[in-house]
């Protein structure tokens, strides 16, 4: 590993962190810069799982410590995503990459729009009587999340922050806490499978960690401090650029 690529990954990771725990997207920093520097693409996205490992791991921390970490909430969301990414590991599909990524786009703007109508103040009202039945609702769609997650990765973050949107109506910090545990915890199944299967580079690996953790403290600070308003305009932006990516440079 050569100084420009220790401070180029260093530097992109700790960019990515600070996107991924506010909002959502820093894969699409982390893996070209891997590739860039000469990973394959199979080996760049299992080293990226490293990053992604450690920068929700120094988030959780951070929530915790702040008093916005809800553990056993987290864990009824964070078992069904484990198990989904599990299952969503295993299944191979048969879609063009260029067509994915244009559907996926798509998605990313539903849920930009999602975020900005904030339709979830229309439904708190009445859907907050029956926790237990949202709670079953919740499980259900975190399983499918974890499929999602598990065989594809990109975005997720944004389908997770739509979700507890819709159906809770939480505070975006509060969201983001609980976001950032449920990735975690199905990460590590997924970075098991990568490393058991040799396509980790623990070089590049560890010091994007060290960047995307040094990212996700300073990200997870951040909206603690500044609150809704500032996630909203970050998952804006991040919303629209990775539309736009996917749709027009696939």
């Amino acid at each position: 590993m050569t100084i420009l690529s220790f401070l180029a990954i260093l530097g992109v990771g700790i960019g990515a962190g600070f996107i991924n725990v506010i909002a959502g997207g820093g894969s699409l920093l982390t893996l070209p810069i891997l590739i860039f520097f000469g990973l394959p693409s199979a080996v760049a996205n299992g080293t990226n799982r490293i990053a992604l490992m450690a920068q929700n791991i120094v988030a959780i921390a951070s929530y915790r410590k702040d008093g916005y970490f809800d553990g056993k909430f987290s864990l009824l969301l964070a078992i069904p995503a484990l198990i989904g990414s599990i299952v969503g590991a295993q299944i191979a599909v048969n879609i063009p990459d260029d067509l994915f990524n244009r559907i996926l786009s798509i998605v990313m703007i539903v849920v930009l729009v999602i975020m900005i109508w904030k339709p979830h103040k229309n439904l708190s009202a009445a859907s907050g009587q029956n926790s237990r039945m949202k709670n079953i609702g919740l499980v259900l769609i975190f399983f499918f999340i974890g499929i999602y997650g598990g065989f594809i990765q990109a975005g997720v973050g944004f389908v997770i922050i739509a979700a507890l949107t819709l159906v809770t109506g939480m505070s975006l910090v509060k969201i983001n806490s609980i976001k950032v545990f449920v990735v975690a915890v199905y990460t590590l199944s997924a970075l098991v499978v990568f490393v058991v299967n040799d396509q980790i580079h623990w070089g590049y690996g560890i010091t994007l960690a060290i960047g995307t953790s040094l990212g996700a403290f300073l990200g997870s600070k951040f909206a603690v401090k500044h609150g809704d308003k500032w996630i909203q305009r970050f998952l804006i932006v991040a919303v629209i650029a990775m539309a736009i990516r996917l749709f027009f440079f696939t």
